[in-house]
């Protein structure tokens, strides 16, 4: 059954997830960034490239003709062909279509009221569905 970890009251959404996306890297992981827009997709391909200036974290977006041999993949279509379901960071304010299909699934929550209650909601229908749930409050010991 897919594991989902919540991680809530995130200043930086996207430098959030470029860091999962680093770590997941560093560990062999492979993961698919989901975007709430293109635009954000866009802004997500940039952030990776600039993430640090020491660090590279391979990545491209959904469609690539490299995808099946890239770890790390962005997209804002949960319908796009994805090379692997391992784990899915989910950027957005909905539940992804087939979220279940991956191990895991990375739902990251703003300090954006708008942000937090969607991501309450979308805590408590998993719940409901039995889901493994954990909850990681960034800023918190």
């Amino acid at each position: 059954m897919t594991r989902i970890d919540f991680h809530t009251n995130i200043p930086d959404k996207l430098g959030y997830a470029c860091r999962l996306a680093r770590k997941a890297y560093a560990a062999r992981g492979k993961v698919v960034l989901l975007a709430e827009t293109s635009d954000q997709a866009e802004q997500l391909n940039e952030a990776l490239w600039t993430l640090s200036g020491t660090d590279f974290v391979p990545h491209v977006m959904a469609g690539d003709p490299l995808a099946p041999e890239t770890p790390v993949i962005v997209t804002f279509d949960e319908r796009a062909e994805l090379p692997h379901r391992d784990m899915l960071v989910n950027l957005t304010r909905r539940t992804p279509e087939g979220f279940d299909q991956f191990a895991r699934v990375f739902e990251i929550i703003s300090t954006d009221e708008e942000d937090a209650a969607a991501g309450r909601a979308r805590y408590a229908a998993y719940r409901k569905q039995s889901y493994p749930l954990t909850h990681f409050v960034a800023g918190q010991s």
